[in-house]
């Protein structure tokens, strides 16, 4: 007997021509029915069918009733951000807890932005303002303007150059990005490094216009550093796990501050609970040092909060 065709988010999402954040805050919500196989979710045809029925005002009884989890028997929660420490962050949530974690690879800023919204519920930052030195919370502060607020710190991470064995250009600070014979490949808008990259540039004294390369735009670590170990680029900016990855050296520049934000809300206060204490906890703090490049000194400390 065939199985029941199904789509995954990221096929759900083309087909209905709306982000993949749209479609998860659906599954969330109990409109659109999930279900896993392995760490991906995927939605029956008959389900996606019916949910653009009941959107077009039409019938949904052509299609056998389904039962859903109760409320109180899980919560999907959306955890926003590429690390794969927020992978293991959502293992042991769905271990300790009454959740079903899906993830969304979004940049910081736009990550942010969806919080505001309350299209997700956790949040990764890593976010530099070259204005007071400090990581995130001048970010947090403006962006979620009247909401209150937790940022917690899941780790922090050497950020630096990724440059060609042998460092053929002699690449060693930021001032050499304005080198004429310094080609760079950047991250997109939004994404932790373009902004680390941006305010030194500010800091600098260096116009994005004077970097070659600028424009070019990548959109994880792993593809920054596959550009530079192909020569396509001679400098890119990510982290030192990435490097050993893809093999090319490293230039360590900064200690990024990696944190995680939920808004306090009574219905937030259980997760809110559940996440500290999964940070907090010797098994977890274990797990992500063995995966090496990450200091787990802080996981777990509140870094801001507001309400």
């Amino acid at each position: 007997m065939p199985e029941p065709r199904s789509y995954t988010i990221e096929e759900i999402a083309s087909l209905l021509k709306v982000s993949k954040l749209t479609v998860y805050d659906l599954v969330k919500k109990g409109k659109l029915p999930a279900f896993r196989v392995g760490r991906q979710m995927r939605v029956t045809a008959d389900d996606l069918e019916r949910y653009i029925a009941e959107q077009k005002g039409e019938t949904s009884t052509v299609f056998p009733a389904v039962s859903r989890p109760t409320e109180t028997a899980f919560r999907s929660i959306i955890i926003s951000g590429q690390d794969m420490a927020l992978d293991l962050l959502g293992v042991h949530l769905e271990k300790g807890g009454p959740y079903q974690s899906l993830r969304t690879y979004t940049s910081s800023l736009n990550g942010l932005i969806a919080l505001y919204k309350g299209q997700c519920d956790i949040v990764s930052v890593h976010l530099f303002d070259g204005q007071t030195g400090e990581y995130n919370r001048p970010y947090v502060e403006k962006l979620l303007t009247g909401h209150a607020y937790i940022m917690a710190n899941l780790m922090c991470r050497p950020i630096g150059f990724y440059v060609q064995k042998g460092n053929p250009r002699g690449i060693q600070t930021w001032s050499d990005l304005g080198r004429n014979d310094v080609v760079i490949v950047n991250r997109e808008k939004g994404a932790g490094a373009r902004v680390l990259l941006d305010e030194q540039l500010r800091l600098h004294g260096l116009s994005p216009s004077a970097i070659r390369g600028y424009e070019r735009e990548e959109t994880s670590h792993l593809s920054v550093a596959s550009a530079v170990a192909s020569g396509l680029a001679d400098v890119g900016i990510g982290t030192e796990k990435v490097a050993r990855m893809a093999g090319v050296e490293f230039i360590p520049l900064v200690k990024e501050q990696y944190d995680i934000v939920m808004l306090r809300t009574p219905k937030n206060e259980p997760l809110i609970s559940s996440v500290l204490e999964v940070l907090r906890s010797d098994s977890f703090r274990a797990e992500l040092e063995a995966l090496g490049g990450y200091d787990v000194s802080q996981t777990g400390r509140i870094m801001a909060e507001r309400g």
